[in-house]
């Protein structure tokens, strides 16, 4: 199991560790409402240097993103950030990532940390046709994540740039916290606002060190994953592993607005046709009318009993007091009904399909 830089720090402050994607990782430090709420209302901060940072360059680095992106790279100018999935040949979704455009023919793609080694191996085989510069920095590199309201102006001090300035999925490559070469980013995974700075792991202490610094003035907390979770639920962003994989359409998925690509991408015949079709299966928001905590692989029932889903995600709502989650439906099966059922250890609850984001 990997640790990363920041690992004896974690457990000097008390936090609740275990693995995830091959790391062993802070899961919670005081509760995860108490640090879920902390981002919502003030800010925290997150160690997530699990991810992988692959970059690609060169003259021919936008002639392969355009044939394993789903999304339009022409697009991107330098400074600014795009999301996007890679697609596989049978109708999936490789993984899905944040790409950065630092500079012409040079870009910065943020893939999951469980899915690095596939992704790696992906990208490489198809660049064999065309020959960009890869470079897999995954090890070389951390990420912090500093999320909430107040932000911005806790993290200003850090830096002679202009953070207000920055648009939602921007970036800038600056001095930040006396690390020169900090890739500043105004994006993040838990609709509160926020930056993430990728650093090389010789600074992440350092850098997290200032930021808690910085931020005490502003009640800032370590965040561990588990308040990550409910943060982006309660905002519906997919999770791979649970709303997205190889085998799920990322049309069903509401994945359609990022299916954009122009070109010959990987599988763009069958994708476009499948925009254009009407969809069997889709995927949804509920809340909970009963009480209860619904969860990944709980069966989703109609008003006739028939099984007609299953939940991917779900959480008790920190913010609304209640249950809520994300989940793949049969749409005939719906009936036109607002109302279904889930199956919470044996007894059937009842819930209302929600527009998400659910705050």
């Amino acid at each position: 199991m990997k640790n990363t830089q920041l690992n004896s720090i974690h457990k000097e402050l008390g936090a609740k560790m275990s693995e995830f994607a091959g790391y062993e990782m802070p899961i919670l430090y005081k509760s995860i409402n108490y640090e879920h709420n902390n981002v919502r209302k003030k800010l925290g901060v997150f160690d997530v240097s699990h991810m992988g940072e692959f970059f690609i360059e060169g003259p021919k680095a936008l002639n392969l993103l355009q044939k394993i992106c789903s999304n339009n790279i022409s697009k991107l100018s330098p400074g600014k950030a795009q999301y996007n999935y890679l697609p596989n040949l049978n109708g999936g979704v490789v993984d899905d990532f944040i790409l950065y455009k630092l500079e012409n023919e040079k870009y910065l793609m943020v893939v999951n940390a469980s899915n690095i080694e596939k992704d790696w191996n992906w990208i490489q085989n198809i660049n064999k046709n065309f020959n960009a510069k890869l470079t897999n920095e995954s090890d070389s590199y951390g990420l912090l994540s500093v999320q909430g309201p107040r932000a911005i102006r806790a993290m200003q001090k850090l830096t002679f740039y202009n953070l207000s300035t920055f648009g939602f999925y921007e970036h800038r490559t600056i001095k930040f916290a006396n690390i020169d070469g900090a890739i500043v980013a105004k994006t993040g995974y838990t609709g509160s606002g926020g930056l993430e700075i990728y650093v090389k792991n010789s600074n992440l202490k350092s850098l997290w060190n200032s930021i808690m610094e910085a931020g005490r003035s502003f009640e800032i907390e370590p965040i561990g994953l588990a308040a990550r979770d409910t943060l982006r639920i309660e905002m519906g962003y997919c999770l791979y592993g649970n709303e997205l994989d190889e085998n799920r359409s990322p049309i069903e998925a509401g994945l359609g607005w990022i299916t954009k690509n122009q070109f010959n991408y990987v599988n763009s015949y069958s994708l476009k046709n499948e925009i254009s079709k009407k969809q069997t299966n889709k995927l949804i928001g509920f809340k909970l009318i009963d009480r209860g905590i619904p969860r990944k692989g709980y069966e989703i029932y109609n008003f006739k009993n028939e099984i007609i889903g299953i939940v991917t995600s779900g959480t008790h709502s920190p913010t609304l007091g209640i249950g809520i989650g994300m989940g793949y439906v049969k749409i005939s099966k719906l009936k036109n009904s607002k109302i279904i059922f889930i199956s919470i250890r044996n007894k059937i609850v009842k819930a209302e399909i929600s527009k998400i984001p659910f705050i």
